[in-house]
């Protein structure tokens, strides 16, 4: 494998701070994250993936140009070099913080030891990136990247003494046990109501035929905001309804003036996307920045006819509207409707996701699922066959979930690749039987752990909700949300001795 050299700057001095417990913990989980980054290797791998995209880029350029191709200048490879490392800093520490783009930018700004972590902290000026240079280091690298640099790090830090000798660990992490369970990521929407999905429609045309004829583009209508407003009334008389004795009556009422008034805003916002599309060369609007208004416009377009189908079927008709049917967002349709039959959490709307801990709390192997995830026996062996062929051939000698995996299927997998079932069985006759096995009780105590793992990773590192938009996104959230938690677990592990007594020295 190449080795690729980093040109080091000149960098400032972490001042002495005395005291404050928690401030001496955080800094030294950053610096250990910091050592852990730099010997695995992230860095270099990180800096191959955008040399490569950067090259195949000024091809197609060069190509079109009708020009030689004559490779990366100097100033480009510099760039790239601080580019990566900084992409890679920046948004590992922001899942660490829990922080939004804007805020983590001011943190950046105000603090010395964030400046060192994320390599800002040069003698030069300190140029701070601002809120959407975060959020493209973020999107700058692909989730198949993320999950390579996982893999990659889980291989490191459970190989023999000689090969985790980088990482400094004492002992190398258990990969013979696997503990799974899956979750709902919810999505960020308010609770799915027919109605309500006018309202967001109203609020988002009118928004965009505000936002176009600010630019000098008019049709012939009232103001913007009047529609709003309106739309606004009607919902609160929409709320009220149902506590009246002729509720149904009122609803279907109110109903009625919503579905006229939202065909009104239709008609409009057709035609100020009309008008930008033909005069778009008379605003100052640029070309990405129209396209971008019309993208917002013609996805609640396309999709408004629908809403209002459904929310006619439900309050005028009275008729159930099936769940694979059902409109549950107008600007996230992956989200699916997730029947948990939990006590507090009967129904949650967002998508499944599955997590495979270790012994340690690394996580081995996750996905978000797009549609609507099949049975988790289903989940189970592709997990297995997931981790076995990103991690050269690696399969665990445990598994180890609870009863929703447990079936035919998943048995018969176990069995045909040697590895021990230790899933919590469907059958009370049988569970009955196998708890009399310590093994089997001791490790489906430590499964309870993983419920912890689960909320750790949702709260701590990914928030109660994704703000996030497009399934691609949340899945890119989730799998640097693995990669930040992972460095976190392995910062608090013991270090091998002479690793010690070198920091000691």
């Amino acid at each position: 494998m190449s080795t690729v050299a980093f040109q080091l700057p000149l960098r400032q001095q972490l001042p002495l701070v005395q005291g404050n417990a928690d401030y001496q913990l955080f800094r030294q989980t950053l610096q250990r994250i910091s050592e852990l980054i730099e010997c695995s290797g992230m860095d270099r791998t990180v800096l191959r993936f955008f040399r490569e995209r950067a090259k195949r880029e000024a091809r197609e350029r060069a190509r079109s140009q009708r020009k030689r191709y004559a490779g990366l200048s100097d100033r480009e490879e510099r760039w790239l070099q601080k580019a990566a490392r900084q992409a890679l800093r920046c948004t590992v520490a922001r899942r660490l913080l829990g922080e939004p783009y804007r805020e983590l930018s001011c943190r950046l700004a105000d603090s010395g030891l964030l400046q060192q972590f994320c390599l800002l902290d040069t003698l030069e000026p300190i140029r701070i990136p601002s809120k959407s240079t975060l959020e493209r280091f973020e999107k700058m690298v692909p989730e198949r990247l993320v999950r390579e640099l996982v893999s990659d790090l889980l291989m490191q830090a459970g190989a023999t003494s000689k090969a985790r000798e980088p990482l400094g660990l004492r002992e190398p992490i258990d990969l013979q046990t696997f503990f799974l369970d899956t979750t709902c990521l919810k999505a960020n929407i308010h609770f799915p109501v027919d109605w309500v999905l006018l309202r967001d429609a109203t609020r988002t045309l009118m928004k965009a035929a505000t936002l176009i004829r600010r630019h000098g583009l008019r049709h012939r209508m009232a103001e913007p905001a009047q529609f709003i407003a309106a739309m606004n009334r009607l919902c609160i008389e929409m709320t009220h309804a149902r506590k009246r004795e002729d509720g149904a009556r009122q609803r279907k009422k109110v109903f009625r003036l919503m579905k006229a008034l939202v065909g009104k805003v239709r008609r409009h916002a057709q035609n100020h996307r009309r008008l930008l599309v033909e005069r778009r060369d008379e605003t100052s609007l640029s070309e990405k920045e129209a396209a971008r208004i019309l993208q917002r416009l013609e996805g609640v377009l396309e999709k408004l006819p629908a809403a209002v189908r459904q929310a006619h079927e439900r309050i005028i008709g009275g008729r159930v509207v099936g769940n694979a049917e059902k409109i549950l967002s107008l600007y996230e349709p992956e989200v699916k409707v997730i029947i948990r039959g939990k006590a507090g959490a009967s129904v949650e709307f967002g998508n499944t996701l599955l997590i495979a801990e270790q012994r340690q709390g690394l996580i081995v192997d996750w996905r978000l699922y797009r549609e609507q995830a099949s049975g988790e026996a289903a989940l189970l062996v592709e997990s297995l066959e997931r981790v076995a062929e990103g991690h050269e051939g690696l399969r665990p000698a445990n598994v180890v979930t609870d009863r929703g995996f447990d079936a035919p299927e998943s048995r018969d997998y176990l069995a045909r690749h040697g590895i021990r079932d230790l899933m919590c069985p469907r059958s009370p006759r049988l569970l009955k039987q196998r708890a009399r096995a310590q093994r089997f009780r001791r490790e489906q105590r430590r499964r309870g752990q993983t419920e912890g793992r689960i909320g750790i990773l949702k709260n701590e590192f990914l928030g109660e909700r994704l703000r996030t938009k497009g399934y691609e996104h949340r899945a890119l959230c989730v799998a640097w949300a693995v990669l930040a938690h992972n460095l976190w677990v392995l910062a608090r592990l013991p270090r091998a001795e002479n690793e010690q007594e070198r920091l000691a020295s």
